[in-house]
């Protein structure tokens, strides 16, 4: 998996991680410290800091698995730009009603993405 894939894991479920393994990852994907960096940094040894990086990659991993929070929301978020797209398209349409429904759908769009 890439470095972006568990960065966006983080961001969804990092919340659910305990404090050293925030410290671990963050150290690790946000500032991008060597496994050695980090165990000095956190006063470990570097094969903890690998251990400790390997569980919290697996468990990011597992919760997105059982819940698939992430994916839903890039579906959504891909589905929401595919339906304001053709929103507005129909809003330069030469029917008054079509271009009116196609303003109200793009209303919508906005705020779903609030």
């Amino acid at each position: 998996m890439e470095s972006a894939e568990l960065i966006l894991l983080y961001d969804y479920y990092g919340d659910l991680l305990t404090q050293r393994q925030k410290e671990c990852f963050e150290l690790r994907y946000n500032q991008d410290l060597s496994l050695g960096e980090i165990g000095q940094e956190l006063g470990i040894s570097r094969q903890a800091a690998h251990d400790n990086l390997t569980r919290t990659e697996a468990l990011l991993k597992n919760m997105e698995a059982k819940t698939g929070c992430v994916r839903r929301d890039l579906q959504c978020r891909r589905a929401i730009r595919e339906v304001s797209e053709a929103a507005k398209e129909l809003a330069a349409h030469h029917d008054p009603k079509v271009s009116e429904s196609a303003s109200r759908i793009l209303q919508v769009v906005a705020d779903v993405k609030e």
